[in-house]
């Protein structure tokens, strides 16, 4: 029915790692294929699957290292013991911002407003990456269609608010809004887009 926001991640590195760009990260990993780990959420995690789109379009090959949450992940990014990791921009900021971890680049199509200096991987690498979970509201298909429309106008009218938008910024997380017709396409667009992703990684349900 409407698309509330996007929760957008960050390409993130170990500083020992000889790389400040993208362009730099994927002419490592491509004169090391496999050589790089990266430790995530877990097998089929939304981060997880940021990696495997990263490696589905750029041409990379990295080692999964799959963790019960993101946090022993990022433990482990920190002491070395993986080299990369995909992660939300709200958690791995306070490391960034310490400098205990180097953010190459956002899984947006635009820049974070609290990442404003790290560019969208696909504006400095691969063209058209894009990798940020989105989070809807929905109703059952038998919801009258004017009812449809109310409740999404009402949200919409929320998301808008100044102070909405702010806060979510501070966490990461950018407000979408708009109309039912985007909230479907967008849907239709990304399951089709994983899909492919999905069944070239090889990826089965565990």
């Amino acid at each position: 029915m409407i698309i509330l926001a996007e929760s957008a991640g960050a390409l993130i590195v170990h500083p020992s790692l000889p790389v400040k760009t993208v362009p730099e990260f994927i002419a490592l990993a491509k004169a090391q294929p496999g050589a790089l780990a990266y430790g995530s959420a877990g097998h089929g995690s939304a981060l997880h699957m940021a990696a495997e789109l990263f490696m589905y379009m750029s041409g990379t090959r990295l080692t999964h290292v799959p963790y019960r949450g993101s946090a022993p992940a990022m433990t482990d990014l920190i002491g070395g013991q993986v080299q990369l990791m995909f992660e939300n921009v709200a958690t791995g900021l306070p490391y960034i911002k310490a400098k205990r971890i180097r953010a190459l680049g956002v899984t947006s199509l635009k820049r974070m407003p609290s990442l404003p200096e790290v560019p969208p991987i696909s504006e400095a690498g691969v063209p058209g990456y894009e990798a940020a979970p989105w989070y809807t509201i929905s109703v059952a298909s038998g919801v009258p269609a004017d009812i449809v429309r109310k409740l999404n106008a009402d949200i919409d009218k929320v998301l808008r608010l100044p102070e909405v938008q702010s806060r979510w910024n501070e966490l990461g997380v950018t407000v979408v809004g708009g109309s039912t017709e985007a909230a479907v396409r967008k849907n239709q667009f990304e399951t089709e887009r994983w899909s492919k992703v999905i069944k070239a990684a090889g990826i089965r349900a565990e």
